[in-house]
């Protein structure tokens, strides 16, 4: 078996930063790493990664805008917080059911139910979610991802929906922001811009989800002599960032690069989640984390175009 230094594996690391390797290609080749044996023991990228990606979360927050993503909170409220609470109580049930695991469970409903990754990424370490558990949820996202962009803008036609009702539809059932805004551009302009500001406005979600999964596994996971919630530093940080680059805009463009820069973190921290798994876990998980995430997708998909058509009709 050939051996890797821990200066080679950095450096096919620092690959993942460049602008040519997407998130699921940066999990894949930290995986490919992993099954080649070439994660040099003096490694431990768990222990990178918990450090790297609160960085990262910090990071994307400035590209939040809190008085732009208020707009379209307005129309669409009802819509955006029932699906979230209906997908997150889906996923605890539905786990159970299939017999996932509850923190795979939450992982994958907190993608489905706000911003895919980014939810994951920032609800992961809230949780103690181990490396496999958050490579499956990202994986599974990662892949309805691919499927929504190709398949979302072909039903809207089909179904001859508005602009804007379309733009609202992707940015309630589509997981991460690149694909709903894929979608959306695919679609028409304005459902666009419906599609972006909606999203960003379901991004906010993080912190209070975030912060009310840290509660709860800090209650049940410990004695009662134990219960006092911390509020992970990243959450406050995220916070911070988002009302920093809401009250002063004229630092646009160093916001912009800082988010840029955040997305490239995470990126690499995939590489380093694809790094930790062991294909022994991978194998006794099976294929019903991916099962779990289809059906909720399918779930949040299905209901929240009931209710756009209905609105609009």
């Amino acid at each position: 078996m050939i051996k890797v230094g821990p200066v080679v594996f950095w450096i096919i690391g620092a690959i993942t930063l460049s602008p040519w390797i997407s998130a699921p290609i940066a999990l894949l080749l930290g995986f490919l790493m992993a099954s080649l044996g070439w994660v040099p023991q003096s490694i431990q990228p768990s222990v990178w990664v918990k450090k790297l990606l609160a960085l990262a979360i910090v990071a994307l927050g400035f590209g939040v805008q809190i008085n732009v993503a208020w707009q379209v909170t307005s129309d669409y409220f009802g819509l955006m917080v029932t699906s979230i609470v209906v997908t997150l109580c889906a996923a605890l049930l539905l786990g159970r059911l299939l017999k996932v695991d509850s923190i795979t469970s939450h992982l994958l409903g907190s993608g489905t139910a706000i911003c895919g990754g980014s939810a994951i990424a920032a609800v992961a370490p809230a949780v103690h979610a181990r490396n496999d558990q958050i490579a499956l949820a990202l994986a599974s996202v990662f892949t309805l991802n691919a499927v929504a962009l190709l398949i979302f803008p072909l039903i809207g036609r089909a179904l001859a929906l508005e602009d804007q009702t379309f733009g609202a539809w992707a940015a309630i059932a589509i997981h991460d922001t690149s694909s709903v805004v894929g979608a959306a551009q695919a679609y028409s302009d304005e459902a666009l811009q419906t599609a972006t500001t909606l999203k960003l406005a379901r991004a906010l979600w993080i912190v209070p989800l975030a912060l009310l999964s840290a509660l709860v596994y800090q209650r049940f996971s410990h004695t009662e002599t134990q219960t006092r919630v911390k509020i992970p530093l990243f959450i406050i940080g995220y916070v911070v960032a988002m009302l920093v680059s809401s009250a002063w805009p004229q630092f646009h463009e160093l916001y912009s690069v800082t988010f840029g820069a955040g997305k490239s973190l995470l990126v690499f921290c995939l590489y380093l989640v694809g790094a930790s798994i062991t294909v022994a876990r991978l194998k006794a998980a099976g294929p019903r984390p991916l099962l779990l995430a289809v059906v909720l997708w399918l779930l949040i998909a299905t209901l929240s175009l009931a209710w756009l058509t209905i609105r609009t009709g």
